[in-house]
């Protein structure tokens, strides 16, 4: 995903416009051969990518409630208040919290000494990720390290306060060792906050070490301890998303090669895993986030997991030496690449490999010995122009030689057209790529007018992962950017050009993937949340309509033998679900009025019940909120139809989904 806003600016195409109008309704004739399937439909057409931006992982997914939970972030002491102390003075008659590195530990560096000098004035606070989301009923549970040097403190006192510091839960742990040893404890809240902070109060006065202080809801996805963020699962679980594309996105190559992410240091116990500085904490001056990190709670083990509970493909996304291009564009030398490579290699190992290698024994030792059957791999995000092509040349003879089932994803660039682009795909096709990754952020009026974009693609050439892509309503990086019915429309209409072209286009998937209200950093993104609620966009339900109605066969639906794309502003997609028994057609009416619209459907008979599925607004404007989550989304009814004839009225500025039993 590409980002700095001086290049992106310039690469905004046509002026934003609105649905064109048309003064009366229209009649629209289309004719469908229901047994003409033209090619496969893949599992994968429709899948999520996800990136730690916009607060996604730590205080979004991962339901970490504790921020800087291991003291490691650059100032040790972030995100942790002492109300009645000077923590600048390391001196105070409450008592003081002061941050104490480990003698030659490699990654869980950091530990907290605690002074309480009065046990009756001294605490101290951490308001989580904007605050910390409490609700009623809700069973909650603490863990935290702790060391006893001297004796003197005798109980540690825990709680989740409101912000006028009236407890909402709380509990009692009794630390009883001079040596480090895990505490836990277990409590439930009287009454819903979104904004809770937690509390940590002593009994008795001396000295006492923290460290890896963590607090989680107990009702987390699947029930996992320390696991993820249920109400946003479910939504994702709800796209029926056939892969998920991970961790990223621009935080795979980091603005320096150091600032990376690699993927080895975020397996194994949580505890070590090394935490890294977020790139997205200060890349827009409009939306700074320094307190934006990378606890890797959520990992490379939680993203195979993750998918396996969705049915989705993993679809693992590695450096390839090549850091952000807007940023450093730092370069490993050629003669220097060989470890990025073993990186790659030592990946598929880990995820598929026996529990007799080396990395499949560290997954079996996280509990998965079986292999997560993983097919696919990506070498870099968005890269471009020469430097790239020498390195994924690299990468790809490593890979096939020792891994020649395994599929490989390219990319293209950051933009959909340009000399990168051109570049960039030319360079692909001579070397026979299997999967090239397209981005395209563009106006409403650009994806209108490009749902044709595939239908003149090579046959034989790469076949395409629309990796990226969301209409801006404003321009590329806006912060003003909304996720509207007017950009939701115009996606619905580019993505019966996707499913039109099935033969080439693999895998596609909108991005960004998720935001928080008050910790996001770039707009629009598919899905939002706060401390307790989510919900999904506009946009949201249209990948949603097209991910649970994607079929396995496509058939081809036209008007006067042409494909329908923007004929009468409907566009027009259609495919079989064998499995099902179901014909299914897609709809769209980009204008404001309504048409009537007559299929004549050859090949197969139908049965005269069918089912519509429509998702309309009319106001181009019109958004989902917290406080209006449904105000976009799906309808259905059931309709009437001949056995080989549907008619239906398509309301204005609607994706209409009609699902046709077959005989």
């Amino acid at each position: 995903m590409f980002r700095l806003q001086d290049l992106i600016k310039s690469a905004i195409g046509a002026g934003f416009m609105t649905a064109g109008v048309l003064t009366s309704a229209q009649d629209v004739q289309l004719q469908l051969n229901a047994s003409n399937e033209v090619s496969e439909v893949q599992p994968t057409m429709y899948g999520i990518f996800f990136e730690d931006i916009n607060f996604a992982a730590d205080g979004g997914l991962y339901a970490e409630m504790i921020k800087n939970r291991s003291f490691e972030f650059l100032d040790p002491l972030m995100g942790w208040e002492q109300p009645n102390s000077d923590r600048h003075s390391y001196n105070s008659d409450s008592g003081i919290a002061v941050p104490v590195r480990y003698e030659g530990a490699p990654t869980n560096r950091n530990y907290c000494r605690v002074t309480v000098n009065n046990a009756a004035g001294y605490s101290m606070i951490n308001n989580g990720f904007r605050g910390m989301g409490v609700k009623q009923g809700a069973e909650y549970r603490l863990s935290v390290d702790a060391a006893l040097p001297e004796r003197g403190i005798t109980g540690i006192i825990v709680e989740l306060v409101d912000s006028e510091n009236k407890v909402l839960a709380e509990s009692k742990i009794t630390p009883n060792s001079a040596e480090w040893k895990t505490y836990e404890v277990m409590f439930t809240a009287n009454r819903t906050e979104e904004k809770a902070k937690f509390s940590i109060r002593f009994e008795g006065t001396g000295v006492i070490d923290l460290d890896m202080i963590s607090l989680f809801p107990t009702d987390t996805w699947k029930g996992r301890k320390n696991g993820l963020r249920k109400d946003i699962v479910e939504l994702l679980d709800g796209l029926n998303p056939g892969f998920l594309r991970f961790p990223g996105g621009c935080i795979v190559e980091g603005r320096t090669l150091e600032q990376r992410y690699q993927w080895k240091k975020t397996v194994g116990p949580v505890e070590d895993r090394e935490i890294l500085i977020n790139r997205w904490n200060t890349e827009f001056s409009h939306r700074l986030t320094p307190d934006y990190f990378q606890s890797f709670g959520i990992g490379f083990f939680e993203y195979f997991q993750l998918s396996e509970d969705l049915g989705a493909e993993p679809l693992p996304i590695l450096s390839c030496g090549m850091a952000c291009q807007f940023n450093t564009g730092e370069l490993v030398p050629m003669d220097e690449l060989d470890p990025y490579v073993q990186d790659a290699l030592d990946l598929i190992e880990f995820a598929n490999g026996a529990i007799t290698t080396t990395w499949g024994k560290i997954r079996n030792d996280m509990g998965h010995p079986e292999p997560f059957d993983l097919k696919y791999i990506g070498v870099g995000n968005e890269q471009w122009g020469p430097d790239y092509i020498d390195r994924y040349k690299v990468f790809a003879k490593a890979i096939k030689a020792a891994y020649p089932e395994m599929i490989i994803v390219s990319g293209s660039g950051p933009f959909p057209d340009g000399d990168f682009f051109e570049y960039g795909m030319e360079e692909l096709k001579k070397l026979d790529a299997e999967i090239v990754d397209e981005h395209y952020y563009r106006s409403p009026q650009w994806f209108r007018e490009n749902a044709d974009r595939y239908d003149s693609y090579d046959r034989n050439g790469p076949k395409i992962f629309a990796g990226e892509y969301a209409a801006q309503s404003v321009a590329i990086a806006s912060p003003e950017n909304k996720n509207n019915w007017e950009c939701a429309l115009a996606e619905a209409a580019f993505m019966t050009g996707l499913e039109r072209n099935a033969d080439v286009v693999h895998l596609t998937s909108y991005a960004p993937l998720m935001a928080h209200v008050e910790g996001w950093q770039w707009t629009p993104d598919l899905l939002w949340f706060d401390n307790l609620r989510s919900y999904g966009t506009p946009n949201y339900y249209v990948q949603k309509l097209f991910g649970m109605n994607s079929g396995d066969k496509l058939l081809k639906i036209t008007k006067g033998g042409e494909a329908v794309i923007g004929q009468q502003e409907i566009y027009a997609s259609a495919v079989k679900d064998t499995r099902a028994g179901e014909i299914i057609i897609k709809l769209v009416n980009t204008a404001s009025n309504k048409s009537t619209v007559s299929i004549d459907i050859s090949g197969n008979k139908v049965k005269r019940k069918a089912t519509l599925v429509k998702l309309v607004a009319t106001d181009l404007s019109a958004e989902n909120s917290l406080d209006d989550p449904m105000h976009v989304s799906p309808v259905t009814q059931e309709i009437k139809t001949g056995s080989d004839k549907v008619e239906i009225e398509l309301e204005g500025q609607s994706l209409n989904v009609i699902k046709l039993s077959y005989r």
